[in-house]
Protein backbone atom coordinates (compact mmCIF):
# COMPACT_ATOMS: atom_id res chain seq x y z
CA UNK A 1 0.00 0.00 0.00
CA UNK A 2 1.49 3.29 -0.98
CA UNK A 3 1.36 6.19 0.66
CA UNK A 4 -1.79 7.85 1.50
CA UNK A 5 -2.94 11.64 2.33
CA UNK A 6 -5.39 11.99 4.66
CA UNK A 7 -5.91 15.73 5.40
CA UNK A 8 -4.74 18.06 3.19
CA UNK A 9 -4.56 21.71 3.50
CA UNK A 10 -4.17 24.21 0.34
CA UNK A 11 -2.99 27.85 0.70
CA UNK A 12 -5.40 29.91 -0.91
CA UNK A 13 -5.02 33.93 -1.83
CA UNK A 14 -7.20 34.25 -5.33
CA UNK A 15 -3.81 34.00 -7.26
CA UNK A 16 -3.39 32.12 -10.44
CA UNK A 17 -0.95 30.02 -8.82
CA UNK A 18 -3.24 29.72 -5.63
CA UNK A 19 -6.17 28.17 -8.47
CA UNK A 20 -3.28 25.92 -9.77
CA UNK A 21 -2.60 24.30 -6.18
CA UNK A 22 -6.36 24.27 -5.63
CA UNK A 23 -6.95 22.37 -8.33
CA UNK A 24 -4.12 19.77 -7.76
CA UNK A 25 -5.77 19.89 -4.08
CA UNK A 26 -8.66 18.79 -5.46
CA UNK A 27 -7.46 15.96 -7.66
CA UNK A 28 -5.55 14.48 -4.54
CA UNK A 29 -8.15 14.94 -2.14
CA UNK A 30 -10.34 12.44 -4.35
CA UNK A 31 -7.58 10.16 -4.98
CA UNK A 32 -7.12 9.78 -1.41
CA UNK A 33 -10.89 10.21 0.04
CA UNK A 34 -8.82 12.84 2.18
CA UNK A 35 -10.08 16.14 3.72
CA UNK A 36 -9.80 19.50 2.07
CA UNK A 37 -8.97 22.15 3.83
CA UNK A 38 -8.89 25.84 2.52
CA UNK A 39 -6.75 28.89 4.14
CA UNK A 40 -6.56 31.90 3.46
CA UNK A 41 -3.85 34.07 5.33
CA UNK A 42 -5.33 37.70 5.77
CA UNK A 43 -1.65 39.13 5.56
CA UNK A 44 -1.90 41.82 8.48
CA UNK A 45 1.25 43.22 8.02
CA UNK A 46 0.19 44.81 4.48
CA UNK A 47 -2.71 46.53 5.96
CA UNK A 48 -2.07 47.83 9.72
CA UNK A 49 -0.51 50.97 8.99
CA UNK A 50 -3.51 52.01 6.57
CA UNK A 51 -6.37 50.38 9.33
CA UNK A 52 -5.63 52.74 11.95
CA UNK A 53 -6.91 55.40 9.37
CA UNK A 54 -9.30 53.47 7.33
CA UNK A 55 -11.14 50.71 9.90
CA UNK A 56 -13.18 49.61 6.43
CA UNK A 57 -9.97 47.98 4.96
CA UNK A 58 -9.66 45.30 7.69
CA UNK A 59 -13.44 44.63 7.25
CA UNK A 60 -13.11 44.76 3.38
CA UNK A 61 -10.08 41.72 3.56
CA UNK A 62 -12.14 39.91 5.91
CA UNK A 63 -14.90 40.07 3.56
CA UNK A 64 -12.89 39.08 0.81
CA UNK A 65 -11.87 35.99 2.44
CA UNK A 66 -15.10 34.92 3.62
CA UNK A 67 -15.97 35.54 -0.38
CA UNK A 68 -13.14 33.80 -2.18
CA UNK A 69 -12.99 30.69 0.53
CA UNK A 70 -16.93 30.24 -0.40
CA UNK A 71 -16.22 30.17 -4.38
CA UNK A 72 -13.52 27.41 -3.47
CA UNK A 73 -15.53 25.69 -1.45
CA UNK A 74 -18.18 25.93 -3.89
CA UNK A 75 -15.86 24.16 -6.56
CA UNK A 76 -14.83 21.61 -4.81
CA UNK A 77 -18.09 20.60 -3.83
CA UNK A 78 -19.29 20.40 -7.74
CA UNK A 79 -16.26 18.41 -7.87
CA UNK A 80 -17.49 15.48 -5.56
CA UNK A 81 -15.70 16.76 -2.54
CA UNK A 82 -17.89 16.72 0.91
CA UNK A 83 -15.29 16.41 3.64
CA UNK A 84 -14.20 20.43 3.11
CA UNK A 85 -13.24 22.72 5.97
CA UNK A 86 -12.12 26.22 5.43
CA UNK A 87 -10.07 28.31 7.48
CA UNK A 88 -9.51 32.62 7.46
CA UNK A 89 -6.04 33.24 9.55
CA UNK A 90 -4.20 36.56 10.60
CA UNK A 91 -0.74 37.29 10.13
CA UNK A 92 2.49 36.57 7.87
CA UNK A 93 1.39 33.46 5.51
CA UNK A 94 4.59 32.35 5.55
CA UNK A 95 4.22 31.63 9.67
CA UNK A 96 0.61 30.88 9.33
CA UNK A 97 0.36 28.05 6.99
CA UNK A 98 2.54 25.91 8.38
CA UNK A 99 1.81 26.24 12.05
CA UNK A 100 -2.51 26.20 10.96
CA UNK A 101 -1.17 22.60 9.13
CA UNK A 102 0.66 21.24 12.12
CA UNK A 103 -1.81 22.48 14.96
CA UNK A 104 -4.84 20.91 12.53
CA UNK A 105 -2.81 17.67 12.16
CA UNK A 106 -2.92 18.06 7.93
CA UNK A 107 -0.59 15.57 6.28
CA UNK A 108 -0.26 17.43 3.44
CA UNK A 109 0.16 21.17 2.17
CA UNK A 110 -0.35 22.03 -1.45
CA UNK A 111 0.56 26.26 -2.27
CA UNK A 112 1.01 28.01 -5.29
CA UNK A 113 4.93 28.74 -6.28
CA UNK A 114 4.96 32.12 -5.77
CA UNK A 115 2.02 35.39 -5.19
CA UNK A 116 5.03 37.42 -4.66
CA UNK A 117 6.70 40.33 -7.28
CA UNK A 118 10.33 39.85 -7.55
CA UNK A 119 10.97 42.54 -5.62
CA UNK A 120 8.77 41.16 -2.59
CA UNK A 121 10.16 38.11 -3.02
CA UNK A 122 13.76 39.45 -2.46
CA UNK A 123 12.47 41.81 0.24
CA UNK A 124 10.74 39.07 2.89
CA UNK A 125 11.28 35.82 1.21
CA UNK A 126 9.18 33.16 -1.09
CA UNK A 127 5.95 32.25 1.50
CA UNK A 128 6.86 28.34 -0.54
CA UNK A 129 10.18 28.70 0.47
CA UNK A 130 9.48 29.19 3.94
CA UNK A 131 6.46 26.85 4.20
CA UNK A 132 8.61 24.03 2.66
CA UNK A 133 11.93 24.78 5.13
CA UNK A 134 8.87 25.48 8.37
CA UNK A 135 6.33 22.53 7.29
CA UNK A 136 6.06 19.68 9.48
CA UNK A 137 5.09 17.37 7.03
CA UNK A 138 5.17 17.25 3.46
CA UNK A 139 4.86 20.02 1.05
CA UNK A 140 3.58 20.43 -2.60
CA UNK A 141 4.98 23.50 -4.49
CA UNK A 142 2.28 24.30 -7.34
CA UNK A 143 4.82 25.51 -10.49
CA UNK A 144 2.04 25.49 -13.45
CA UNK A 145 -0.75 24.61 -14.34
CA UNK A 146 -0.37 21.29 -15.69
CA UNK A 147 -3.61 19.12 -15.88
CA UNK A 148 -3.81 15.84 -13.41
CA UNK A 149 -3.86 12.58 -15.04
CA UNK A 150 -7.28 11.96 -13.91
CA UNK A 151 -8.84 14.91 -15.67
Amino acid sequence: MGLKYRDILVAVDGSKEAEWAFKKGIAIAKRNDAVLSLLHVIDTRSYAAIDSYDHTIGERAIKYAEELLGEYKANAERCGLTKIHTYVEYGSPKVVIPKKASEKGKDLIICGATGLNAVERFLIGSVSEHVTRAAKCDVLVVRTEEPDEEE
